[in-house]
């Protein structure tokens, strides 16, 4: 997708615990953006519109991936890789999500138990994240409530490009909100961003060994070809070639049970229930049994995309937090099933 996204900027100007990294040598006082890798569309010789020319093909293969890089980097390699118990994995996601929970497990040490606020910027508005991390006893505590956040943080970018928010003005993104991969993918990296943070390692390090180790247990295809093949597989079930870049049509299934545990979307499934699924589940409770949601409030003042009317009460006044994004995911599912129903007749 890295390819797509740049010709298309390129139109538009024509503790016990190791510590993750010293994460102000590479991003200073700002949060991470809100996209680190420009990853990934779901499909295969997918056509974009206004560039004959042009067919994009995200799809990796485990040879090919290289050391993460907290922040991102070319030679990381991501892409999509088809695995026979987590379904597809988008490793740009995931790495995402990793580097999210480093970077708020970061802010939470330095804080050093007393609150504080980060101005997250704009993304279907203005987002706002507020922690109260003094009563948290234990560092796995902290790391626990900076992947609840990073994962609530990937939840609201599904919400927000759905109701037409978007990395690059006047290119919507609508095409890959809620795509069956996502929510899988970035919960696993932030399972993994977790364990990293956990480990003796340096951050980096600990998470290039932790994703090899996933993806083998994953059992994932041996060559970009299986994924290619897994792609084709689905093919006008779940995606189709017949719509171009960056048209919502594109995918013709969305995953919108995302805010609870999760399980993968195997080809298998076309024809009956799969049975060697592996299940993921947020963090949401600390090593005492606190709900995670006492410690934190992420809130976002929503701009004039969204059907406020429709969907929330007149008290919102267009300020909602986390607690609210079923209210928005319904609405999203509630669109979908509509259009796809007016399709059909």
């Amino acid at each position: 997708m890295r390819q797509f996204f740049f010709v298309i900027l390129l139109l538009s100007f024509t503790a016990n615990a190791a510590l993750p990294l010293t994460i102000g040598d590479k991003l200073g006082d700002n949060p991470p953006p809100r996209i680190i890798r420009t990853c990934c569309s779901f499909g295969s010789e997918v056509k974009v519109t206004g560039i004959p020319f042009l067919k994009v093909s995200d799809v990796t293969s485990v040879e090919k991936l290289g050391e993460h890089t907290y922040l991102g980097s070319d030679l990381e390699n991501n892409g999509i890789i088809y695995t026979n118990k987590g379904g597809f994995i988008d490793i740009g996601h995931l790495r995402d999500q990793a580097d999210w929970t480093a970077y708020l497990y970061q802010q939470i040490l330095n804080a050093d138990n007393e609150d504080f606020s980060i101005e997250l910027g704009r993304e279907g508005g203005q987002k706002r994240l507020d922690i109260y991390p003094s009563q948290l006893k234990t560092n796995a505590d902290k790391i626990a409530l900076a992947g609840k956040i990073a994962y609530n943080l990937s939840v609201w970018h599904e919400i927000a490009t759905f109701f037409g928010a978007s990395y690059i003005p006047m290119v919507p993104e609508r095409y890959s909100a809620f795509s069956m991969e996502d929510a899988y993918s970035n919960l696993l990296g932030v399972q993994l961003g977790m364990r990293a943070l956990q480990s003796k390692l340096p951050f980096e390090e600990a998470m290039t060994k932790l994703l090899s180790e996933k993806l083998t247990e994953l059992d994932a295809v041996s060559d970009m070809e299986g994924t290619l093949d897994a792609m084709e597989t689905v093919r006008d079930i779940w995606w189709t070639r017949e719509a171009k870049l960056p048209s919502k049509k594109v995918l013709l299934q969305r995953e919108f049970e995302i805010e609870n545990c999760l399980s993968p979307w195997l080809i298998e499934d076309i024809d009956n229930i799969a049975s060697n699924k592996l299940e993921i589940c947020p963090p949401t409770i600390t090593q005492d049994g606190t709900d995670l949601e006492n410690y934190y409030l992420l809130s976002i003042q929503l701009n004039s995309k969204f059907p406020v009317r429709r969907v929330l009460p007149k008290e919102f006044n267009r300020v909602i937090t986390q607690k609210d994004f079923n209210l928005l995911i319904a609405e999203a599912e509630r669109k979908t099933e509509l259009r796809d129903s007016r399709t059909k007749l």
